[in-house]
């Protein structure tokens, strides 16, 4: 599920009508729907990664949740293999076509949801990769309550998601304009620029995100910002320089721990 990208329109989905519901699930088991991180926020997560694995002083157990594709898993292995330590990296995601695809990059994989509770026992993950996930996330007070159990104490959460107060987005709203990344519908998009869906329902801003990873337990929260690989080529200059103001930044970083 991570990193939802696109979707095509309600009459690309064989044996649906306008008139009918598509499931949440369903929707990520369609297989045109692209389920990868973008480029620029996965580099940013691996920097971010690299620094956990230099300090660590023993092989960490490292979980991608919502690993789609497998795209982010696999550096994060290529990543930990380059240590020279023998980090574990597993993916997990509940969605069938994308852990197949996945299943081709010869990674260690599991089929779970955060919803059923992850297969792993409690204080028993290191690090725990959310990539493009809490945003499409239904219950996401359980969904993190469930990210803490697996944790072990002093464990790392990597998190990434859309930033509602983006840079471009408060211009749009100012304009009367649908922010980028929010949605209205699983069919088509409505009221914004683009013809992505991506399955969006909950969406931070940089206070939102602190404020809600610390209610949960997390501390040591620091937030950084990542580049949008979609932004227009003219204003690429300006969402790097916004990256720089994480609560401007197209992409949210957080970097959170478990306390020991």
């Amino acid at each position: 599920m991570s990193g939802v990208e696109a979707a095509p329109n309600s009459h690309d989905h064989p044996g649906r009508h306008d008139g009918e519901g598509i499931r949440l699930r369903d929707f990520y088991e369609i297989p045109s729907v692209p389920v990868r991180s973008g480029q620029l926020r996965t580099l940013r997560l691996l920097h971010i990664l690299e620094g956990i694995m230099r300090t660590a002083d023993r092989p960490l157990r490292i979980v991608d949740v919502g690993c789609g594709d497998g795209m982010c898993t696999e550096l994060t292995a290529s990543l930990a293999h380059s240590s020279g330590e023998q980090h574990h990296v597993v993916g997990i995601d509940w969605a069938a076509g994308p852990l197949k695809q996945a299943a081709g990059r010869g990674l260690t994989l599991v089929r779970g949801s955060l919803d059923d509770g992850l297969p792993f026992a409690s204080g028993s993950v290191d690090v725990i990769i959310l990539s493009e996930v809490v945003e499409h996330l239904v219950d996401t007070d359980g969904s993190l309550a469930e990210l803490y159990r697996v944790l072990r104490p002093g464990g790392h959460l990597v998190l990434s998601t859309p930033n509602l107060a983006a840079w471009f987005n408060r211009g749009l709203l100012l304009a009367g304009v649908q922010p980028i990344f929010s949605e209205v519908s699983l069919r088509r998009v409505y009221g914004r620029p683009g013809q992505i869906v991506a399955g969006h329902l909950r969406l931070f801003t940089k206070r939102a995100l602190a404020g809600f990873l610390g209610d949960r337990g997390f501390t040591d929260i620091r937030i950084s910002g990542a580049c949008y690989h979609d932004v227009p080529a003219p204003l690429r200059p300006l969402d790097r320089l916004f990256r720089l103001i994480p609560g401007l930044s197209a992409i949210l970083m957080a970097h959170a721990r478990k306390p020991a």
